[in-house]
């Protein structure tokens, strides 16, 4: 017989980002009255932790958790984030901007973009950048929140970078501060259920037993749980993302931080630079394959902006997704449940959707199937699209001045991706399926700015006249370049709204 009552107990394995999120989250929303929440972490076991960038959505998130938004900014040193600069790309030398937001202005039932193609085959279209409020913003060194009213001004979308040892810190405070329990030890055994195989406890070093109803994995790599007591299978992606390793390090800012990511490719993979308050994260994401660690690390600290604050640290790491996310009575968030690829700065967000997935299917002691299942579902569909997109700026690219560059030019892509491939390069069309997280307006730029050119249009937007789609995207760039000049500098809003005061 199902057991129907709401579970008495959560114990979430590992702390970091992933552990803490989930605590905190989890407790705001099930009260004092639900369900005792244990945390278990080990001080000698360290964390991912650098400095990270993050999506739009986790504004959501920490919404949810009841957090002033110069609060959180003040306690992680973080910067705000418009998007994505990528460097070298398509082609060296070359540049683009993905953009959060959106572009221009839908005209009725057609799409910005239809009528954008359109002008483009004409000769009358600026560069997509023209038509972004975040684009423009980010070029000038801009910021401000989104402010209401028919202006440019009320489609700004943004992100943050902060430091993500920093974040689980700060929310740990509010976690705890929530009820939850947090026991400091290293898990050593995991004990299942005879008969359903459902784990029954986690045993730490000094013979500490914890039992609980519901366990989270965020062991991170290790995925004590799902992984290894419950040995759940990973499907691997690196044939299509073959990067393996990455090597990173902190260094002195080198003047005001700007409000984007830069993502600059390299010989055999890809540099972040990410600008918080206190400081600035960098790192080599690279296939071990086409470069040694040595040669990472050294190539790292040579294109640094500033003086290096650490020793470049390495990790090693396999992107792809276990075959399943929730087994049993566990669920896997962060890296237990699988990697993604990090150039569109998208693990928080997992981490995220994975936690607003189990509130919305949260269980009761009798673990229903069918809500299992359709986790399950969500998630894959979830970690695909984004396996797509990125898959996209790798495969979509003329550089061929290394075998790492050739071989992804080369390789065979999913069909999925294919397809809205086809799709842009007949009409120039782009689209959202169903609640998958990027954007028109990411594929849009990803697509555009790796060199995919459409033969045609969108024929929605045949019936506009010709003058009349010109002017509009006139008056469209016009009063988006004008409302940049009401945004204060990135600094000044910073100063403003959540200046910190952390030592280097």
């Amino acid at each position: 017989m199902s057991d129907d009552r709401p579970l008495a107990s959560i114990a979430i394995v590992g702390g970091g980002t992933a552990g803490w999120m989930a605590a905190a989250a989890l407790a705001r929303v099930l009260g004092p009255q639900g369900p005792a929440i244990t945390l278990v972490e080990s001080e000698e076991i360290g964390t991912v932790g650098v400095g990270e960038a993050t999506i739009p959505p986790i504004q959501a998130f920490n919404a949810l958790l009841g957090i002033a938004e110069d609060d959180f900014v003040r306690a992680t040193g973080g910067t705000y984030k418009l998007g994505i600069e990528f460097v070298d790309w398509w082609r060296q030398g070359h540049r683009y901007f993905h953009p959060f937001g959106t572009y221009g202005v839908d005209a009725g039932a057609v799409p910005f973009e239809a009528i954008w193609q359109r002008l483009r085959h004409e000769g009358g279209a600026a560069p997509l950048d023209a038509y972004s409020i975040c684009a423009a913003a980010a070029a000038a060194g801009r910021f401000m929140r989104p402010q209401a009213g028919n202006t440019p001004l009320a489609q700004i979308g943004y992100a943050f970078h902060f430091d993500a040892g920093l974040y689980a810190r700060f929310l740990r405070g509010h976690a705890e501060a929530a009820g939850v329990r947090r026991v400091e030890g290293k898990v050593v055994d995991v004990v299942l259920h005879g008969d359903s195989g459902a784990i029954e406890a986690v045993t730490l070093a000094d013979g500490t037993r914890i039992a609980a109803d519901l366990f989270v994995d965020c062991s991170g790599f290790r995925a004590l749980l799902l992984g290894q007591a419950l040995e759940t299978g990973f499907e691997d992606w690196a044939h299509w993302l073959p990067n393996d390793r990455a090597v990173a390090v902190p260094s002195a800012p080198s003047g005001p931080p700007v409000p984007y990511t830069r993502s600059t490719a390299r010989a055999a993979g890809w540099q972040w630079r990410i600008p918080l308050q206190h400081r600035i994260g960098n790192g080599y994401v690279y296939a071990s394959a086409h470069l040694s660690d040595d040669e990472a690390a050294a190539q790292l600290l040579a294109s640094l902006d500033g003086a290096p604050l650490a020793e470049p640290r390495l990790l090693r790491f396999r992107t792809g997704r276990r075959d399943a996310f929730w087994v049993r009575n566990c669920v896997g968030l962060g890296l237990a449940s699988g990697f993604m690829e990090p150039l569109e700065s998208t693990s928080i967000h997992l981490v995220q959707a994975g936690i607003a997935r189990l509130l919305e299917m949260l269980p009761t002691r009798g673990f229903e199937p069918a809500d299992i299942r359709r986790y399950n579902r969500l998630m894959v569909a979830e970690f695909e699209s984004i396996r797509d997109f990125l898959i996209l700026h790798f495969h979509a690219s003329e550089r061929d001045d290394s075998d790492y560059w050739r071989d992804l030019a080369a390789m065979p892509i999913p069909d999925s991706l294919a397809e809205r491939m086809a799709i842009y390069r007949a009409t120039g069309r782009v689209y959202r399926e169903a609640d998958e997280l990027f954007t028109r307006t990411s594929w849009l730029a990803v697509m555009d700015g790796q060199g995919l050119r459409a033969r045609g249009f969108d024929p929605i937007a045949a019936g506009m006249p010709v003058e009349a789609a010109r002017a509009r995207l006139e008056r469209i760039a016009a009063v988006t370049q004008a409302a940049v000049g009401h945004m204060p500098a990135h600094q000044a809003f910073i100063a403003r709204h959540g200046a910190a005061g952390i030592a280097r």
